[in-house]
């Protein structure tokens, strides 16, 4: 079979380049489109699975097993733990038990200076915490900064969290202020979690969100054991029952969340499928708008002795190196400017991940679209016979 040179569909791309711009810039949205599903399914997907031990233990009121913010327990709690649990890690002479308080809290960020601040409030949740919190939560680190001192207005911040409120470099992380319940809070240090839930969220002490709450209760009591072993928690759960506690593990307790927001994912993924199946159709119609204005030629160059087989291999070419420029442009978009943006949810914050698999994905979805959106058109172009395509203009 005699075929068209690769040159030929190369130098058809710069017949009418607002034509080659209006295709590869559809092909690029759809691209971008893929990618951001992608990495918010990603991201959302991570920031749950990596979170949380299967050797912690949550102690929560009965009743609020989905939702540890719901929750509330006795202020005793730890204390009576402490002595009918066995099992729990002792590190330098100190259990790991974590009493902590989950709440949600309406924040504005005061830049660092004499400015004043943001008029919007956004809600960031907050984790009550005592040193004791690294002991058991072993994914959580200081990177900068220090751990912040009980009533002297201090907070630490998850990088992710901080992210969400605009503050990018660390140097103007530390020393900015927040504003909780018209109270300045002062940042001084920065935690990372390896991109888990922690990292969207803002770590303060406990006595100091008990007075911003108002509250004397606390969500929950985690404690890290030596093996992971929750019967010794059940059974005390059980046998406490003026406490009216239940005991489950820590990562199936961020296992439930994921498959909890699983309609959410769904949701995200069918409409960008909607939404791309769309801009196939425009692709489409696009294509065959440019292909019927070539029919002339298509029937010239079967005159001259080449297969429509050849001449659809050629088109589709064409398609291929349109839909390539559109969806390496996205590809480095999606990589440059959606990577690690913050998206809010119930848990706090997590971060859109563009990783290698997404990058992938919106590059085939480019390929099957350049592929797609050639073959069909041209089969529809090459259906007037040669005498009749030599005579349309």
């Amino acid at each position: 079979m005699r075929k068209l040179p690769f040159e030929y569909a190369v130098r058809n791309l710069g017949r009418s380049p607002s034509r080659l711009l209006m295709s590869a810039g559809g092909c690029g949205l759809v691209v971008l489109l893929a990618m951001a599903a992608g990495g918010f399914v990603n991201g959302m997907q991570n920031s749950l699975t990596i979170s949380g031990s299967p050797r912690n233990v949550i102690l929560m009121g009965a009743g609020s097993e989905e939702s540890v913010e719901r929750s509330e327990i006795p202020m005793r709690t730890p204390g009576i733990a402490a002595t009918g649990i066995r099992g729990i890690v002792i590190a330098a002479g100190v259990e790991a038990i974590s009493p902590e308080v989950h709440l949600a809290i309406p924040v504005q960020l005061q830049s660092v200076g004499d400015a004043p601040p943001e008029a919007v409030e956004t809600n960031a949740l907050f984790r009550g915490i005592t040193p004791s919190a690294f002991l058991v939560h072993q994914e959580a680190r200081l990177t900068d900064g220090r751990f912040p001192e009980t009533g002297a207005d201090e907070v630490a911040i998850g990088r992710l969290a901080a992210r969400s409120l605009g503050l990018e470099d660390t140097d103007g992380i530390l020393g900015s202020t927040l504003i909780v319940d018209e109270r300045p809070f002062s940042i001084v240090g920065v935690v990372d979690a390896d991109g888990g839930v922690i990292e969207g969220e803002i770590w303060i002490p406990l006595s100091d969100l008990l007075i911003v709450g108002q509250r004397d209760t606390l969500s929950c009591v985690v404690i890290r054991t030596t093996d992971g072993d929750l019967s010794s928690a059940r059974g005390f759960a059980a046998t406490r029952l003026d406490l009216e506690l239940v005991a489950t593990r820590e990562s199936d307790y961020y296992a439930s969340l994921a498959a909890f927001f699983t309609p959410i994912r769904f949701m995200v993924i069918i409409t960008a499928i909607l939404v791309a199946a769309g801009g196939i159709i425009g692709g489409l119609n696009t294509t065959y708008a440019a292909f019927a204005s070539r029919v002339r030629e298509i029937g010239t160059l079967q005159t001259l002795g080449y297969s429509r087989l050849a001449i659809i291999r050629s088109l589709v070419e064409e398609s291929i190196l349109t839909a390539s420029i559109g969806a390496l442009v996205a590809a480095a978009i999606g990589i440059l400017v959606l990577d690690q943006v913050t998206i809010r949810f119930s848990m706090g914050v997590f971060g859109i991940q563009i990783g290698p698999g997404v990058v992938a994905l919106g590059l085939l979805g480019g390929l099957t679209l350049g592929v797609v959106g050639a073959v069909i058109p041209a089969f529809r172009c090459l259906r007037l016979p040669v005498p009749e395509a030599l005579r349309s203009s």
